[in-house]
């Protein structure tokens, strides 16, 4: 999932300054799951804005996902009733919505970190990278390209120590983990084979399925 966090209340409140009706919209699927723009943070925004300025009048919104033009069009009825849009999902949603509503200021209320996984309650990870060439099947399902401080192909620098990366001892080293996950699948053949080079994806990236363009997909 994508995992993001909010925004200082004070640049929060700098962005809104300029407006007085303000839809504050939640994004009920990654930006929920981390707890950062879903409906109880959209509620627990609105009071914090309303809290600092009586003058602003603020509608609350959350839609299954900013970065879908299905759900996007329910904001569609709110937006005569708003003179911007606080958005409470990642990067990708806001640049939807405002995509889809040009003529109305669409402001990110969190900063987007990273691609990543519960580890465990309250605690993220970031495990991909999305770099468009996934080599996860020749690593033991552990990526050396993001859980690599050096982001190496071929294999564990010389400054691992104990199973621990040089750059903190309480991270571990990618490629020892790497060794250990190919030695249990009985796959460490694959170490053996010469160090892959890496197709890297231009930016910004794009991609169709031409099958799915006529199905509604959820």
């Amino acid at each position: 999932m994508i995992i993001a966090q909010q925004k200082p209340l004070a640049e929060i409140q700098d962005m809104v300054a300029p407006y007085r009706r303000i839809l504050i919209a939640g994004c009920g699927t990654c930006t929920a799951f981390c707890f950062a723009g879903g409906s109880a943070e959209v509620d627990k925004l609105a009071e914090a804005l309303l809290a600092e300025n009586k003058d602003i009048v603020i509608d609350k919104t959350t839609i299954p996902r900013q970065c879908a033009a299905k759900f996007i069009d329910r904001l569609g009825q709110k937006l005569d009733h708003c003179d911007a849009i606080l958005s409470m999902a990642c990067g990708n949603g806001v640049q939807a919505v405002a995509s889809h509503f040009p003529d109305k200021p669409v402001l990110p209320a969190l900063n987007t970190q990273f691609i990543g996984v519960e580890k465990e309650p309250g605690v993220w990870t970031e495990n991909c990278l999305a770099c468009g060439d996934c080599i996860l099947w020749s690593t033991g399902g552990i990526c050396p390209v993001t859980r690599c401080a050096k982001g190496l192909l071929n294999g564990a620098c010389g400054g691992a120590s104990e199973g621990k990366c040089e750059i903190s001892k309480d991270q571990p080293c990618a490629w020892q983990e790497i060794y250990h996950a190919l030695k249990r699948l009985n796959m460490l053949h694959y170490l053996k084979q010469k160090p892959q080079t890496k197709d890297w994806p231009v930016h910004p990236g794009r991609m169709v399925r031409e099958d799915l363009r006529d199905v509604d997909v959820m």
